[in-house]
Order: structure tokens, then C-alpha cells, then sequence
């Protein structure tokens, strides 16, 4: 991706407005509920938050959030709607995969960033280390498309990703328990697709 270029500019006025992306952001909340034991002394992560869809659902069940993404005009949303979530939050403007991030958390959670990183090897490397012991990641994403899901694939790095693939690059960094769901299906007029969550823990 290149650098210091906010991808997100033009769209993040009217992000949140899309129904579509909100009924995502609740379904990949709600398979991250039923799938992981979270309570209300966590402290976790949402890379790649953008406007904050996904955390929203997440605040009330959490300590803090720390939302990371590299998108300033993304943030600026997140920021202005801050007082809305049910827990403390920070804001980061940060690349997850260039900045030297030293946190520790209990989770990481993400909503269709992953295929905007190249390394994914990296990123779980990254995500691996900044968890406490015990914690967990839930990842949602696309399953394999044909690259006809954006309709501009600028910055997009993979379309869509093997279950089994990602399983073992999460088994080789360390994690265990690792588990995928089908968390919602996105209907377009040419085709449908299939968003999974991926959840792991560092035990």
C-alpha cells in the first residue's frame, strides 16, 4: 500500500450509512461473542477499526478498545462518534504492520483489513506478540473471490483467503484452538460472498 495515501478519504463520510456494512459488523460481532469468553475486564485491539462498526458491538462486553487503522479520515468518524461506546477507548492512526505498536492485550479483533496486508505471515507474527497469555484474536474476512468483490482493488493485497492456509500460518506462529465460522454472506448484483471469522487463542 502506499505510503502516507488515505485510501478511506473519500468514503468515510458515509461509511457507517451502509446497511450492508453494518449487518456485517454484527454478524462478525456475534460469532465473536459466541465463540469467545470475553468479559469486562479485557483490554483489546480492533486493527484496521476504520470508523469503528465492529468495536461498537464489542464495547459493551470489554474494558477498552484501542482502535489502530491508517486511515486518518476513518479515524476522525471513530473520534467523533467516541462518546457512544459502552467502554474506554483509544485511538491510534497507525500501520499495524510498519509502526512499532508495544501493546499488550487481552484480544485483537478485525473486520476486512487482513487482504489490505501483504505479509499475512508477519501480521500474525505481530498480532501473536502483542498478546497477553490466554488472549485471542478474531479475525473476519473475505473467503477466496475472484477479485471482483472491490469495485477498485487499489491497495488490496489478497482476494479473499483459504481457510486451511490461514489455519496453518496461525498453527506456525503459535496459536491454538483455532477455529473458522461463517459469520455472513455479502449479496452483490453479480455475485455473493462469503465473509468467515477466524478465532485463535495464545495459550
Amino acid at each position: 500500500m502506499k505510503k502516507n495515501l488515505d485510501l478511506f478519504a473519500h468514503k468515510s463520510k458515509n461509511w457507517d450509512m451502509n446497511s450492508v456494512r453494518v449487518r456485517n459488523a454484527k454478524e462478525i460481532s456475534d460469532v465473536i461473542l459466541n465463540n469467545i469468553d470475553i468479559n469486562s475486564s479485557m483490554e483489546i485491539v480492533d486493527f484496521g477499526a476504520g470508523t469503528g462498526l465492529l468495536s461498537y458491538f464489542i464495547a459493551q462486553h470489554v474494558s477498552k478498545i484501542v482502535a489502530i487503522d491508517n486511515s486518518p479520515s476513518m479515524l476522525e468518524e471513530f473520534r467523533a462518534k467516541q462518546s457512544e461506546f459502552a467502554c474506554e477507548t483509544d485511538i491510534i492512526k497507525a500501520d499495524i504492520m510498519d509502526d512499532d505498536l508495544k501493546l499488550n492485550v487481552d484480544g485483537i479483533i478485525s473486520s476486512m483489513t487482513m487482504h489490505h496486508i501483504e505479509d499475512i505471515e508477519a501480521l500474525f507474527l505481530k498480532l501473536f506478540n502483542m498478546l497477553n497469555e490466554g488472549g485471542f484474536i478474531a479475525i473476519a474476512d473475505l473467503d477466496s473471490e475472484d477479485g471482483t468483490f472491490h469495485s477498485d482493488n487499489e491497495g488490496v493485497y489478497h482476494y479473499g483467503f483459504d481457510r486451511e492456509k490461514l489455519a496453518n500460518i496461525a498453527k506456525e506462529t503459535g496459536f491454538k484452538n483455532i477455529n473458522f465460522e461463517t459469520a455472513n454472506i455479502i449479496k452483490k448484483p453479480h455475485a455473493k460472498f462469503s465473509v468467515f471469522t477466524m478465532t485463535a487463542q495464545k495459550v
